[in-house]
Order: C-alpha cells, then structure tokens, then sequence
C-alpha cells in the first residue's frame, strides 16, 4: 500500500535571525511538512537551528540532514535531542549518517576522530540506539517511543543499517543519478528489509526544480542531465505526474528539496500533500 506524500525543505543558511524564522513559517504556510537542516561546519548549527524554527511555527516538523555521527558523543547527542522534542512539542525528527564527502575536513577541524567506514556505520547504530534509549528514559520527551530516525545512504552497509534500524531511508545518490539508477538501492532495501519494507518511508531530495540550476553551484557544474531523478521539469501537473509514478514503482512518497526551490515546488506540494 503506498504511503501519502509528504514534502520538506532542506535550508541552513539566513542573513539573520529573523529570516531563518521566516523561512520557516513560510514553509509551513506551503504546506511542507519538514524543515531539515544540513550538519556542516558552513551552515547554522542544525539543532540550535530547529529549535528557533520549532519556536516560530506550529505544526512544521523539524530535523536533520543529515547528522553526520563522527561529530558527536551519542550520549550527549540523544540527551539534547530529547530536549529538542520537549522545545518542539514532539515535532522532531532525526536524520543521521556516516558523513558526507567533506565530512571528514569539518571532523578534523573539530577535532573528532573521523574513523574507518565501518567504524562510522557502527557510530550511526549507536547514535540511534542512543536516541532510542534517552526518549524512552526521559519525562519530558513528547514521542516516548522515540522520533522518527531517518538513515541516508545508498551504499551496502548503510542500507543493511537501514533496513534494520530506519523509519525513513533517503537514498543518498548523486545529483546526477538517472531515475533507473534509484531502483537498485530502493529494490536492495526492499530485499534486505523484508515484511518491515512497508513500514519504511523512502524519500529523496530534489536538487533542481524548473529549468533553473541551484544559484550555489559552480558554473562549471551547472547543468544537470536531461535524465537526472534530482532535477523536476515541466508544468506542477507534470513533475506531480513524476512524482506519483515513482511513488507506484519505488515507493518513493517523501519528497525533499533546498529551501531556494520551496516556491518553485509548492504547487506540486499542494497537488500531492497527504494524498
């Protein structure tokens, strides 16, 4: 049985603060139901971000895009992620993974060991048995079952991880992936999960809407192929026409994109939400 739609924003940056909290309340006036906020050393700290964002909106949900578990203790991470959900009023969610490209300068640069690939898989099963841990043990947290965790990858260790552990996987492929490229982690997890497959929220992030590239890439990067699954071309009635194709054949029903694209998408959003 497919899953309704949801859709969420990806943002980290704002010239001020009173921007970020606009940003926020913007997204939740379109109808998104998720700010998520990258873990880099060049944009807002995630959590203190979701916590301004959670305090300027009402039912926004807010998360991370995704931690990167080399960074942090996990203890001390799920200790103030509870916290986080009391702030929100249960509105959190939690992304995390083994870390990105460049996760590893932003490690050295805080001084964390960034560790071997398996070493960081198994960082990521810690930081979630720690979340799971914390929520069930705290008085205040308002999800005492735990948020809802999401694990992005499109690797096999990752996924194995995933299909074990996840409620939401993200299938981190490259912008340039064409959309037969997603069938293989979607059908891995799939396999690997078995009867809990179907409990699974699979999403993906959109990195261009339009025919417009993203303004923060370089130019020399600036076209996507014509058959890229990130970018989402034509009329809202088109790109929701993709998007309930991919939901019939992955199972792909969480829809992400950069916050630059949030207008760009919103009618699509209003075409699909919850439906």
């Amino acid at each position: 049985m497919s899953k309704e739609f949801r859709f969420g924003i990806v943002a980290g940056l704002a010239p001020d603060a009173a921007a970020w909290t606009r940003t926020a309340r913007h997204a939740e006036d379109l109808g998104y139901s998720t700010l998520l906020v990258p873990d880099t050393l060049g944009t807002l700290p995630p959590l203190l971000a979701m916590t301004a964002a959670a305090s300027a909106t009402t039912t926004l949900r807010v998360g991370t895009f995704v931690l990167a578990a080399p960074y942090r203790n996990p203890r001390l991470l799920a200790h103030e992620l509870a916290g986080l959900d009391f702030l929100s009023g249960g509105r959190l969610e939690v992304g995390v993974g083994a870390g990105r490209p460049a996760a590893e300068e932003d490690a050295r640069a805080l001084g964390m060991p960034y560790g071997t690939t398996g070493e960081r898989v198994a960082l990521v099963r810690s930081v979630i048995g720690a979340v799971r841990a914390a929520f069930a043990e705290s008085r205040t947290t308002v999800q005492r079952q735990g948020p809802p965790i999401m694990i992005a990858g499109a690797g096999p260790r990752m996924l194995a991880l995933a299909a074990e552990e996840a409620d939401i996987v993200a299938l981190a492929v490259p912008a340039d992936t064409p959309e037969e490229g997603l069938r293989g982690p979607a059908d891995t997890l799939r396999e690997l999960a078995g009867a809990r497959f179907d409990d699974i929220e699979l999403s993906m992030n959109l990195f261009q809407i339009g025919d417009e590239p993203p303004p923060w890439l370089p130019e020399g990067f600036r076209t996507m192929s014509a058959d890229a699954a990130a970018a989402l071309r034509g009329s809202p009635r088109a790109m929701a026409d993709t998007l309930l194709r991919r939901r019939d054949e992955l199972g792909l029903s969480y829809i992400t994109v950069n916050g630059v694209f949030a207008d760009a998408l919103a009618p699509v959003v209003e075409l699909l939400a919850g439906r």
